[in-house]
């Protein structure tokens, strides 16, 4: 955040001071949104929700050293009053990125925007100082969070951006203009909202319609796997750079494969040469998130061994994605309980398969633990039937459905595919998931727990990592975000 006087945000977001009191104090900390973060130099935005209204706060804010409340009413103590405090953030977002000039890289996709942000984010920092969305603040809300967070010595801004519908990446691209945009993919996830592929698509390439031209150093990161994702270059006046294993991917994987731990390892080559990586993350869809990864930090003038070095320590830096936790017991606990969409399902049953073939050689089983997948319209009930028939394709051991008619959806496709009996199981809550599993669970299991964010099943993941005693969780408090 670039330090403020009341007078100097005043004219930013075209707002009027009240109850400012002589001399008037200094903006010199963070920007926050929740009273219990605010530190002394702060600026607290008063947010309006759903459950609470962050005007009901503004005192505590104050009491607690903010210096200055962005507000939408008088609240009694030194504010600022703008008619919408979501757009004046967007535009104290606008200027401090404008004033700052910090190299924006950008992307979306309908799968593994997250763990991909968290790869360009550890590649990046490597090259300068960076700042990168936390977790999943990608809409309208988090998105001017995360850019508020620069300083002056930042050299890269990586946002993720979500879109719940047409228009939404444009208005995001105009907040924190990108100079370099990826795209991963092109699924399902919110088809129901959107309508179709072809609608998703539309909505996705709206990043690449807002890079600068070539001239300008407009860079496109495009997936040259995915049709839809690389019919996107006529969108755009930047210059293309394909990711992927197609042969003619300027960063491209060889040679992919999957250790019996199933954590994938390839050969990757970029124009100025070519290094083998070893991740520690879990699950072949990784190694298309980390070409994309890989071919912006090649864009910002990374070497391919930098970034393969980088690559083979990377983890996950935000929660319950492909999270590990190894038991004393012997048993793992692999929570992707963060999110779900029938792409990201599919790569989680595929990853849990690739790890089962080292806890088979244990005597272990691989347990799928699933709940419903959101926004998906008329097509749920197929895409829930098509993952529970994939987890008996895949030759998991156990499939438990979490949940009320999407889960039973889930159950009813395992049966079908193959007559399973005991090893498919509908039960109603995390809560009798958890149950169950404690009773069932022996040495060399692993576990894979994977839902949309609204079923909660992370509780059940932490529950069991933490050997049944008591790890419940009350969520991450993260800005409702896709």
């Amino acid at each position: 955040m670039i330090p403020l006087s009341v007078a100097e945000l005043i004219k930013v977001v075209r707002g009027e001071p009240h109850d400012i009191p002589e001399p008037p104090p200094r903006i010199t900390g963070p920007v926050v949104i929740d009273s219990r973060q605010a530190e002394p130099g702060s600026l607290f935005a008063a947010l309006p929700g759903e459950r609470v209204d962050g005007h009901d706060f503004a005192e505590r804010a104050v009491a607690a050293g903010a210096a200055v409340v962005l507000a939408a009413r008088p609240v009694g103590v030194p504010a600022v009053v703008v008619d919408d405090v979501v757009a004046a953030l967007s535009e104290l977002a606008r200027h401090t990125v404008r004033t700052l000039a910090p190299t924006v890289v950008a992307l979306t996709g309908s799968a593994g925007k997250t763990s991909t942000k968290d790869l360009i984010a550890q590649l990046l920092r490597e090259a300068g100082p960076t700042v990168w969305t936390p977790g999943s603040y990608n809409n309208e809300i988090g998105l001017p969070l995360t850019a508020l967070r620069i300083e002056e010595s930042t050299r890269y801004l990586v946002l993720e951006m979500g879109a719940r519908g047409i228009g939404h990446i444009r208005d995001l691209t105009r907040l924190t203009p990108p100079r370099i945009g990826a795209v991963l993919n092109v699924g399902t996830a919110h088809i129901g909202e959107f309508g179709g592929k072809e609608a998703i698509a539309r909505a996705k390439g709206e990043l690449v319609e807002a890079l600068p031209p070539a001239a300008a150093g407009g860079v496109a990161v495009l997936n040259a796997d995915d049709p839809l994702v690389r019919a996107m270059a006529s969108r755009t006046e930047a210059r293309v750079v394909y990711f992927g294993e197609a042969k003619d991917a300027a960063v491209r994987a060889e040679d992919v494969r999957l250790s019996d731990a199933g954590t994938p390892a390839f050969r990757l080559c970029t124009p100025t040469g070519c290094a083998d990586v070893t991740m520690r993350l879990y699950g072949e869809h990784h190694v298309s998130n980390a070409l994309a990864a890989a071919a912006v930090a090649h864009e910002v003038g990374m070497s391919a061994d930098a970034i393969a070095q980088t690559l083979a320590t990377a983890g996950p830096l935000s929660p319950w994605r492909m999270e590990v936790t190894e038991r004393p017991d012997g048993v793992t606990i692999v929570n992707d309980a963060y999110n779900a969409n029938p792409d990201s399902m599919r790569a989680a049953l595929r990853a849990l398969a690739a790890m089962g073939g080292a806890a088979k050689d244990r005597g272990g089983r691989t347990w799928a633990v699933l709940g419903p997948m959101a926004e998906l319209g008329d097509d749920a009930l197929a895409e829930h039937d098509a993952v529970g028939r994939l987890a008996v394709r895949l030759n998991v051991s156990k499939l438990v459905s979490v949940g009320g008619q999407e889960a039973a959806w889930l159950d009813m496709g395992a049966k079908n595919e193959g007559s399973w009996g005991e090893e498919s199981v509908h039960v109603s809550d995390a809560r009798a998931a958890v149950e169950l599993l404690r009773g069932e669970l022996r040495p060399g299991d692993v576990v894979l727990v994977k839902a949309s964010r609204a079923a909660g099943l992370e509780r059940v993941a932490l529950d069991l990592a933490a050997d049944g005693r008591g790890a419940g969780a009350d969520g991450d408090g993260e800005v409702a975000a896709r």
